[in-house]
């Protein structure tokens, strides 16, 4: 009888667009944000694979790798990185965004309140993304990392004081934020695409975002504010299952 294959082993980091806040079901520990439809448990169901998913809402690159990450419920969570098996296949990771003040900064805005941040210029985004990346790789050096990209949540159909209660000027700042972001990710893979990949989710959701006739994000009215929805995790678990199939693929055939 031929030995049984071992099931994948998927790790997911990041932050509240891979955690899913508000999609039900919010799996334990709650204070994570986490649902168990978020599109790293939509990837392992589709993959058949084990997960550990160790994403948190509201974490930064640092709490990734270096800084223990307090919740607004009083609970700390040790960075993420510390959880991370060796012996791991697949890496998703969703973050920077909370570096920038970008989700956090566009409802804080809408709402008529300042949001407290010194964001990180582009470099020093850039530089902090790509110590976090070779630190996962020194702890899991056989894994392969996909960069899976923030959805688009301010696409050509949304339209000012309709979709999101903000102005014109207040949305291109906030395409010009995302744009510093998607050039981080990009910047990051140079070099590194031996065991790393970019999933540019962002220009794959320009058509569902704020404003669409299917959004993959929430907005003012039907949540989760200005997050993924479940259209939009499962959207993203299935390019992400692309991926992996077609990468699998091409190692089986060597």
């Amino acid at each position: 009888m031929e030995p049984l294959e071992k099931k994948l082993k998927i790790a997911s980091l990041g932050s509240s667009f891979a955690a899913g806040p508000d999609i039900p079901p919010q799996i334990e520990p709650i204070d994570a944000g986490r649902s168990g439809q978020n599109y790293p448990h939509l990837l392992a169901k589709h993959l058949n694979a084990d997960l550990t998913d160790l994403t948190v809402s509201g974490a930064t690159l640092l709490n990734i790798t270096v800084h223990p990450q307090s919740t607004p419920f009083s609970e700390t969570f040790p960075p993420q990185i510390s959880g991370l098996p060796e012996d791991t296949n697949i890496i998703t990771l969703t973050a920077g965004g909370n570096d920038l003040g970008y989700i956090g900064g566009m409802i804080s805005d809408a709402c008529g309140e300042r949001f407290q941040i010194t964001p990180l210029s582009p470099s020093q985004l850039a530089e902090r993304f790509g110590g976090v990346l070779d630190k996962i790789h020194k702890r899991a050096p056989r894994a392969r990392v996909y960069l899976v990209e923030y959805l688009a949540v301010l696409g050509p159909d949304t339209k000012a004081d309709v979709d999101i209660p903000l102005n014109q000027e207040r949305i291109e700042h906030y395409r010009q934020v995302a744009s510093v972001l998607q050039h981080a990710y990009a910047a990051v893979e140079e070099g590194r695409s031996d065991w790393c990949e970019r999933v540019p989710i962002h220009e794959l959701s320009q058509g569902h975002a704020l404003g669409s006739k299917e959004p993959w994000v929430g907005g003012f009215v039907n949540g989760p504010l200005l997050h993924p929805n479940l259209n939009g995790m499962k959207a993203v678990a299935e390019i992400l299952v692309e991926r992996v199939r077609k990468t699998l693929a091409s190692k089986a055939s060597l």
